[in-house]
């Protein structure tokens, strides 16, 4: 058991915690707290045990956004995105009673438990543009939100969007998702689609713009005639949704 000088160190030290965060042995080294003393209190109810390494403050709640800071150091590129990003940023047609998050990285790596029972999500690792990008165009953090948490932008999360169409997305509502994108700025989104390297992601893009009339369309046309392939993009989804993507 800590002593009580150990004690009142240690409740000195978590002060600059941030409440609702969970606390790793990186963390805690950090705060002069190795991995020996971090089991000690856990044992005596200083901490509560999350998972091998992982701990939260006894009587904390843990936030959404706290948890996806901790989750953004140990998984590489982890953000935000796709049709989670969209309507964090103002664009959603259906309000889930729970939400799903849609996130994507660049590591393969189960979500832990503690993290899944707390906030359902989907977790993916697409190679949706090439190595030349920066991995970080268009990743942004919310406006007044933990600057960790990065969720793509509208440009971005709409090709991700497209990618999960046949997947976990309908096309229907993809359709009208996109259709509700008034303002995508076109200089973004020609730099993301110029290293998009996803014949699906470039056609249904143009598909899409053309059928809405949006005024992006001719730039997603050149985009899709740039990136080649056959006459015909065709595939059936997981739902028995054709999909018909054609060469302009």
């Amino acid at each position: 058991m800590p002593s009580t000088s150990e004690t009142v160190s240690f409740k000195e030290v978590l002060r600059a915690h941030p409440r609702g965060e969970p606390l790793g042995t990186a963390a805690l080294k950090r705060l002069g707290v190795s991995n020996f003393r971090a089991s000690a209190l856990a044992r005596s109810g200083w901490l509560d045990h999350l998972a091998r390494g992982v701990y939260m403050l006894p009587g904390d709640t843990l936030s959404r956004d706290g948890s996806l800071a901790f989750l953004a150091e140990q998984i590489p590129g982890l953000h935000v995105g796709s049709k989670t990003a969209l309507a964090w940023r103002g664009v959603r047609q259906n309000i889930a009673f729970r939400e799903t998050l849609t996130l994507w990285g660049d590591r393969a790596k189960p979500l832990p438990a503690w993290f899944t029972q707390r906030f359902p999500a989907r977790y993916q690792v697409t190679q949706l543009f090439d190595s030349t990008m920066d991995s970080r165009l268009g990743l942004q953090p919310l406006p007044n939100s933990d600057p960790r948490v990065l969720v793509s932008v509208p440009e971005r999360a709409m090709l991700e969007l497209l990618s999960d169409v046949g997947k976990t997305q309908s096309l229907s509502e993809a359709r009208e998702l996109i259709e509700g994108l008034q303002s995508l700025r076109a200089k973004v989104l020609d730099e993301l689609l110029m290293h998009v390297t996803r014949i699906k992601v470039v056609r249904a893009a143009a598909s899409l713009a053309g059928e809405l009339g949006l005024p992006w369309a001719d730039m997603a046309k050149q985009h899709s005639l740039r990136i080649g392939g056959g006459a015909r993009w065709v595939a059936v989804s997981k739902t028995g949704e054709r999909l018909d993507f054609k060469k302009p």
